[in-house]
């Protein structure tokens, strides 16, 4: 039924619209624009533009809806020149009547009654006067654009059909010869109860290839700016309009009814044949509107009830932030219709908390889509943190949350999809060695930015506490973008540094005051991003770091120690294919080390790693030992919480022994 009646609501609007357009009588303003080049009151040239002004509502009397004029003065100052173009399909009297209050508007209004040029934009007309003359001149300025708010479901698919429809009414409008009206209308169907109607024109002045290249550039450059998958827009140019709707805004342009040839007389029984075709057409539509109307009713009783269920189950799960959420709440049918119901073929990946699937909604966008463990409970929190956290930030280099579904026990995140997958995929895996050196210089660039707007230009202090390289993914044109907040946390924006006894994040990556003592702030986010420098540089994974192993030499290990032999580019991974610049690759080895500091007093902001890299002249910091080169961390300790894997996420709130020398335990505070 919901089917049926997302197109039976918009049939009845557009109906009642229709309606409306047939009975409008009254005029549409639109927007003026007038230059701040003004001329002195009661001048020469206001007498000139008085003239003017009379002899334009003197020709739109005359049945004419295209009329220039040019009033000439005893010397070139005092020339003024005007025209009016009224809407091709309007009747006489409203031509008239419009360009009588464009021109009383351009005398009387305080932006515009001293302007040496102006130009107002009706919904039935156009009047403009200048003291320069710009006849048969295409004029790319003093545009103005108006859309509906409302964007269609599908717009891909309506983006297409739109786009070839204005430009078929362009090549109708532009074909007709110089001092020719040009003028188009065209409607066309965009499904069995909808359609597009589609305007365009332009001053008779133009030539075809002006009047042509003045649409185009309406319907390329405009266009796709300020409306393309709206309901409904417009755009004026002094020269030409476009518009389109989906329901019929312009008059029919059909000749009237040919008369019958004279002696034929009509037969006798006209009169009750109409009255029986009334009858008819009565009988047809009256039960069709009665129960389309009724479906209508039933439609909207129960979305409402649906409405205000996930409105208590969003109370329920998120206080009084709910009430930011409503807007990013899909339903369940839809996740399934896009996921081909969660099926093995749209499955794309497993995370800690729950399986990813690949699916495309209604209007074509292509999403990500991940599915919580029914039986996960930490995986709730985060769930709720991520959607708390994502939903208020908003960067290039950070994945785009597109909403959640919260029914029947499923708790799922939707995200933008990006197609190439996690960067530790071209890292460690199938696709490993296969990144050059510019595609690893520009990753490390776009997380420092991502990173950066988390610190310091979202609306919020955000820590994200478990970077690596599997929660950066990479687009089509790989560009980095962060991914992963359900471990991340807001801190007050003067608040240099936060303790917590729950320590959750990735061994490999964790700074050792957050592994040790519980302590994080964004140095720690620092820490992580330096480890993500050295793996993209050299190709291989930090985890020998924690590793049972101590014969076994870490990346921080050799990357010190070749950084200390004056060795740095031995580190680069081996198989990189393509040339790269040394002193980039340098430079990033060595922010990588400041950014590995014990200390984090002593590791540099995430802005000041931005500016070392985006300006090779800026003089670096020297680089002390790394943190855990001397210091380890028990290995039977860290194997007890990490398993067999060595980069797996933790949550733990179990003592570290800081070294083997110590005989203290140390917990988190």
């Amino acid at each position: 039924m919901a089917s049926y009646l997302k197109y039976v609501i918009p049939f009845i609007f557009s109906i009642i619209f229709n309606f409306s357009a047939i009975r409008a009588q009254g005029l549409s303003y639109q927007y003026q624009v007038c230059s701040t080049n003004k001329f002195t009151p009661n001048s020469t040239f206001q007498s000139q533009l008085t003239t003017l002004f009379s002899s334009l509502t003197s020709e739109a009397s005359k049945n004419v809806q295209f009329f220039n004029n040019t009033i000439t003065g005893t010397n070139s100052s005092y020339t003024v020149y005007g025209l009016f173009m009224c809407r091709g399909d309007i009747p006489s009297d409203m031509c008239n009547h419009c360009v009588g209050n464009g021109t009383q508007r351009l005398s009387t209004h305080a932006d515009c009654t001293l302007s040496k040029a102006a130009v107002v934009y009706y919904d039935e007309c156009i009047v403009r006067y200048s003291n320069r003359s710009f006849f048969s001149t295409l004029t790319m300025q003093a545009g103005y654009a108006l859309w509906n708010p409302t964007n269609m479901t599908n717009q891909e698919s309506f983006k297409t059909l739109l786009y070839d429809t204005m430009n078929k009414t362009t090549d109708e409008a532009a074909h007709f010869p110089t001092g020719s009206k040009k003028f188009a209308t065209r409607e066309t169907s965009i499904d069995i109860f909808q359609k597009l109607y589609c305007l365009a024109q332009c001053t008779q002045d133009l030539s075809p290839g002006d009047c042509r290249s003045c649409l185009d550039s309406l319907i390329n450059f405009d266009l796709p700016d300020c409306c393309a998958g709206s309901q409904g827009g417009r755009v004026y140019y002094p020269n030409c309009i476009i518009r389109f709707e989906i329901y019929p805004f312009f008059r029919s342009l059909s000749t009237a009814p040919t008369p019958s040839p004279a002696g034929l007389v009509p037969p006798a029984n006209s009169g009750e044949n109409e009255r029986s075709r009334s009858r008819t057409i009565t009988l047809i539509v009256v039960p069709i509107v009665s129960l389309a109307t009724f479906l209508s009713l039933i439609y909207y009783i129960l979305r409402r009830r649906a409405r205000k269920l996930r409105k208590i189950l969003l109370r329920k799960n998120f206080g009084e932030e709910s009430s930011t959420l409503e807007g990013l709440q899909f339903d369940l049918a839809t996740i399934k219709v896009a996921t081909n119901n969660f099926s093995l073929e749209n499955k794309i990946g497993k995370g800690g908390f729950g399986e990813v699937y690949k699916g495309i909604l209604v209007d074509g966008r292509h999403i990500a889509v991940k599915r919580l463990s029914t039986n996960s409970r930490q995986g709730s929190v985060e769930f709720k943190n991520e959607i708390l956290l994502i939903a208020k930030l908003q960067h290039k280099n950070l994945v785009a949350l597109i909403g959640f579904c919260l029914e029947e026990e499923e708790k799922i995140l939707i995200y933008e999809y990006v197609s190439n997958g996690g960067l530790d995929y071209f890292l460690f895996g199938n696709q490993e060695g296969k990144l050059n050196w510019y595609q690893r210089y520009k990753i490390i660039k776009g997380t420092a930015l991502g990173i950066l707007y988390l610190h310091d230009y979202s609306r919020l202090k955000v820590i994200h506490r478990d970077l690596k390289p599997s929660n950066i993914l990479l687009d089509e044109n790989m560009d980095s973008k962060i991914s992963d907040f359900g471990l991340a946390r807001i801190i007050d924006i003067e608040q240099n540094r936060v303790e917590t006894k729950r320590i959750v994040g990735t061994y490999g990556y964790m700074s050792p005051e957050y592994a040790m003592f519980g302590q994080f702030s964004e140095k720690s986010d620092v820490f992580s991003f330096g480890i993500i420098i050295f793996e993209i540089i050299t190709g291989k994974k930090n985890g020998n770091s924690y590793g049972p192993n101590q014969g076994e030499e870490g990346l921080m290990s050799n990357v010190w120690r070749n950084w200390t032999n004056r060795t740095p580019l031995s580190i680069v991974e081996s198989n990189m294919k393509e040339i790269y610049f040394e002193s980039e690759v340098i430079r990033c080895i060595e922010i990588g080390l400041l950014c590995v500091q014990e200390n984090p007093d002593d590791r540099p902001t995430i802005a000041e790693v931005v500016s070392y890299l985006n300006d090779l002249t800026l003089e670096l910091p020297s680089p002390q030992e790394p943190a855990f080169f001397s210091h380890a961390i028990d290995p039977k300790i860290v194997m007890q919480q990490q398993g067999s894997s060595s980069n797996s996420s933790v949550v733990a709130s179990i003592p570290f022994s800081i070294n083997e020398m110590s005989i203290s335990d140390f917990y988190p505070r």
